[in-house]
């Protein structure tokens, strides 16, 4: 290591002598941008330090907030697959970002000897950022960062984070797809084609399309170009306003309605991203009521679709759906009992959805949120490239996987090929979003949260289902729950502030909030809540 580069980037992306406390998490690093300009230098050296641990793979480093307001920004790392960094490593960048600048070599060193890493081992970071005006500046700090240890830097410009993903699995990975920003769109475009192909299609689809002020605008009009004789869609918070206000897919989630700048109207078919474009929410009006298509939904939607395929096919696959504790109710007893796809449960956070969904041939993964995709393994890759069908429905069903498995884009959540895949699986199954939504109707649930004096005291099992700590709360909420129609709740820590997080639902809107707030009660009774005691407006 030449040390005195490193010393050299420190002197110029020097951290504060009352620098916040920052933690790397399932989203990397996001804070406010004007207080991380030394954080970006020190991410860099992290990426050109993870690159040699992993052979000289390349790894990625995009900087963005996602759905946060623009004043915010951040940095994740991508590692060789496309998957997010390693959980091993966060400790290792959270060290990194809060040292003093003059224990910083110090640091380096320690993790090199901890890791084994061969500093002679040559070193590649793929560097994105989204559209925030801080993006350039410290860009070029964690390109600071990267070249002080000797890494080649592969700059994308204005990227979606997806495309980071996507670009840094191509290199190491060269059956994946082009490693450029162009073949991702080329890969997309040639996949959507073959499948409007099969379908037989002739006539437009028409969106509307929420790119939340953000980069998906960008990416999504040069898609278009390949794509305009299949697809019209009209774009709005297209760049010209603030990024993520009052826009993209978080915030129609919890407003429940459309953004600003935008109607839904009669038959309108319409899209939402967030502002990195790794999340997408459909969503429709019917007779003024406003009718949400969420993660859940697309999950169901694309599982019960792979499903039917590989049956039409007599193809042996084991596919399998992983959701959270907050997957509504109703959407995981369709997927059981009238998909026929097993379900499986995990911690909230897409770096455990990912990891549960690689124990299936085919894992479906998606968050309410809209964040999610579907993985497929090399074995089932094997299977649906080699397996050939006696009957014309079995050839139609394989050609119709084959194309999907190049539509996806199985390294991350990613708005763009999660919205091709679901107007694929419509297009094939000439279906409306109204046919899609009537697919199950969601339990009524309500999202609370309480204030307590110390998070930790809560304490989970299950996949965060279950409360093991303070004594005494989960059999309170069982009491509860019983009172209620197909009703469920659980409680748990957030991971970001010392307040607990309460879900319910039930048949009804009103059993939901009542059940909600009584919960709520008995954690604020049980757990140190601070304040006044939740109680019902």
């Amino acid at each position: 290591m030449d040390a005195a580069a490193v010393v050299e980037a420190a002197g110029a992306h020097k951290r504060p002598e009352d620098a916040k406390h920052v933690g790397y998490g399932t989203a990397g690093f996001r804070t406010k941008a004007d207080i991380l300009d030394h954080v970006l230098m020190r991410v860099g050296v992290l990426a050109a330090l993870r690159s040699r641990c992993k052979g000289g793979a390349a790894i990625g480093l995009m900087v963005t907030a996602s759905h946060n307001p623009e004043p915010d920004n951040g940095a994740k790392l991508v590692d060789p697959m496309g998957e997010m960094l390693e959980a091993s490593w966060e400790a290792y960048a959270t060290r990194l970002a809060n040292c003093k600048d003059d224990e910083l070599v110090g640091e380096i060193n320690t993790i090199i000897s901890e890791c084994g890493i061969d500093m002679q081992t040559k070193a590649k970071v793929v560097l994105g950022r989204d559209t925030r005006g801080s993006g350039l500046k410290l860009c070029q700090a964690a390109r600071d960062g990267c070249t002080a240890l000797g890494a080649e830097v592969v700059d994308l410009g204005i990227v979606t984070t997806p495309q980071v993903h996507y670009v840094v699995r191509c290199l190491n990975d060269a059956t994946y797809g082009t490693p450029t920003v162009a073949g991702y769109q080329e890969k997309l475009a040639a996949a959507f084609k073959a499948i409007w192909t099969l379908a037989g299609r002739t006539d437009l689809i028409s969106l509307k399309l929420d790119c939340a002020n953000g980069v998906g605008a960008v990416q999504m009009k040069e898609l278009l170009k390949h794509l305009d004789s299949m697809l019209k869609v009209e774009m709005y918070n297209d760049g010209s306003g603030q990024l993520n206000h009052e826009c993209g897919a978080d915030y129609v989630k919890v407003q429940q309605h459309a953004p600003a700048n935008m109607t839904a109207g009669a038959g309108d078919r319409c899209v939402t991203f967030d502002g990195d474009a790794d999340r997408v929410l459909y969503f429709f009006t019917r007779d003024g009521t406003f009718f949400m298509l969420d993660g859940d939904r697309i999950s169901s939607l694309a599982a019960q679709f792979i499903q039917q395929c590989a049956t039409a096919a007599a193809l042996d696959l084991n596919i399998g759906v992983v959701q959270t504790a907050y997957a509504n109710g109703n959407s995981t007893k369709f997927l059981q009992t009238k998909a026929g796809v097993p379900v499986a449960c995990t911690k909230t956070g897409v770096k455990h959805l990912h990891h549960k969904a690689l124990d299936y041939d085919v894992g479906v993964y998606f968050e309410a949120n809209g964040h999610g995709t579907v993985v497929f393994s090399d074995a089932a890759l094997k299977k649906i490239n080699e397996h050939e069908s006696g009957s014309e429905e079995g050839k139609r069903a394989i050609a119709m996987l084959r194309a999907m498995t190049e539509l996806i884009n199985q390294t991350v959540g990613d708005a763009i090929s999660d919205m091709l895949m679901v107007e694929a699986i419509l297009l094939l199954q000439n279906m409306t979003v109204e046919d899609w939504a009537a697919m199950y109707d969601d339990l009524p649930n309500r999202q609370l949260k309480v204030k307590i004096a110390d998070r930790s005291v809560v304490k989970t099992t299950n996949a965060e289902r279950e409360c093991t700590a303070p004594a005494g709360l989960q059999s309170a909420i069982d009491e509860l729950v019983k009172k209620f129609t197909s009703a469920r709740s659980f409680v748990r820590p957030s991971g970001t502030e010392d307040v607990v997080r309460v879900y319910a639902e039930a048949e009804t809107r009103e059993q939901a909030d009542t059940l909600a707030w009584a919960v709520a009660g008995k954690v604020w009774d049980l757990a140190g809540g601070i304040g006044d005691r939740p109680h019902a407006p």
